[in-house]
């Protein structure tokens, strides 16, 4: 090759290969500085993985019983009721479903009704009996959960080990991934006084455990002498929010219709406890909160006047077509999450039932007993109750929460 022609001499490149260089350290630099991370390439679940070496072997030639509903699937939204039955080594014998049924339509709090098809794990019974468990070698658990102490998943999975446990049963968990950014662990841990089907564990508000993290946790707790084995995931991130995977959103619940319901739930689920709407009967659950007799455009200018991170409070009207003040015009508040990487749903839900309390001390009642059951013990609602500062609250805490995020590292998968 002849490098004395004038297209071919190398210094007629050196100027592109400087600039090259240049670009990519800037690349380079800026990735760096951002905080910048790569994602996984492709995301499998528990249900993608099952038929996986040495997962498989877990379930070949097994009577398997499946507790699941209506989030059960694998990446390509194929049922894993239908992938296990499609499977020429293993055979459902028997098939559970938790808290609002197995195609997500019951609403919250409704007793599920058993099929001859299908045993209900929230109906007369929140456990699996020795009856149903008969022609079952094999449990397997595969449920989306919200990442929320209070969702009742993960009461009905103890229950499920319990259960395994007893009749000497193996206990597989499909993992899924924690759906709010399970980096975070925030709010009370719940105190054993207030335990309660809508929370089994003494762990605080928002855990930031995937479900196989929590059955490895709640099986230390409760010193079960368990079979439990976990089908991790691959290609997830602890800092992943759910729609920064390639998963598709389906509604664990009839009022978790969203991410955004999801972002909230953990702070705003407390409305529950007292006389305010917290959404149901709207298309916006806990996304929505107010009463009739609320001065919601005072609320929000104060709310917004807090500078709270992350979070805009706006006025907005309702009329729920069910739940509390059904049928009623409602003055509320939409709760718009402006940033979720600032946002503390817990802190910014008691900030919201203080300035209430304060406005409107006459109206706003709490329901005792469900209120502790949800925060985890009495003492929040009765600071609440005498005005004390949101900081004070969360002060209090944070010894427990400490403690908590000590203990967590022992069971962390990813």
């Amino acid at each position: 090759m002849n490098f004395d022609e004038p297209s071919l001499r190398p210094d007629r490149f050196r100027p592109w290969i400087a600039t090259s260089i240049a670009l990519l350290t800037f690349v380079a630099v800026l990735l760096c500085t951002t905080g910048w991370r790569p994602l996984p390439e492709r995301l499998r679940t528990g249900a993608d993985r099952i038929f996986e070496e040495p997962f498989i072997s877990w379930i070949n030639g097994k009577r398997v019983g499946l507790v699941t509903n209506q989030t059960g699937v694998d990446r390509d939204l194929n049922p894993i009721g239908d992938l296990l039955s499609g499977h020429s080594e293993c055979t459902i014998t028997t098939r559970f479903a938790p808290e609002h049924g197995m195609d997500g339509t019951v609403q919250a709090g409704e007793q599920v009704a058993s099929s001859s098809r299908v045993f209900s794990l929230y109906g007369k019974t929140l456990r699996p009996t020795p009856a149903m468990l008969t022609d079952v070698d094999v449990l397997i658990f595969d449920i989306q959960d919200v990442g929320a102490r209070f969702y009742t998943y993960v009461s009905t999975m103890l229950e499920c080990m319990k259960a395994a446990a007893s009749n000497q049963i193996t206990l597989i968990i499909l993992d899924r991934p924690n759906p709010i950014d399970a980096t975070r662990v925030e709010g009370p841990v719940l105190e054993e006084s207030s335990a309660s089907f809508v929370g089994v564990a003494r762990v605080p508000i928002r855990h930031g455990m995937t479900m196989g993290e929590m059955a490895l946790l709640l099986k230390s707790d409760f010193q079960l002498d368990l079979d439990l084995r976990i089908v991790p995931l691959s290609g997830w991130e602890r800092f992943q929010w759910y729609s920064e995977t390639e998963l598709q959103w389906i509604a664990p619940s009839p009022n978790m219709p969203t991410l955004n319901t999801a972002a909230v739930y953990p702070g705003f689920c407390l409305v529950e406890g007292t006389n305010l709407s917290e959404g149901r009967g709207t298309t916006q659950p806990f996304e929505l909160v107010g009463s009739p007799w609320l001065d919601s455009g005072d609320l929000s200018r104060v709310l917004n006047h807090l500078g709270i991170p992350g979070v805009y409070f706006r006025p907005q009207s309702f009329r729920p077509t069910f739940s509390k003040y059904e049928g009623q015009f409602c003055r509320g508040i939409q709760i718009h999450v402006l940033d979720r990487s600032k946002f503390d749903p817990i802190q910014a839900a008691l900030h919201l039932l203080r300035e209430i309390r304060l406005r409107h001390p006459d109206q706003l009642q709490f329901n005792d007993s469900f209120f502790d059951r949800l925060a985890g013990n009495s003492w929040v609602r009765e600071m609440l109750e005498k005005g004390d500062p949101v900081k004070s609250i969360a002060e209090r805490w944070q010894p427990d929460l400490r403690e908590f995020k000590r203990r967590r590292e022992e069971f962390l998968l990813y």
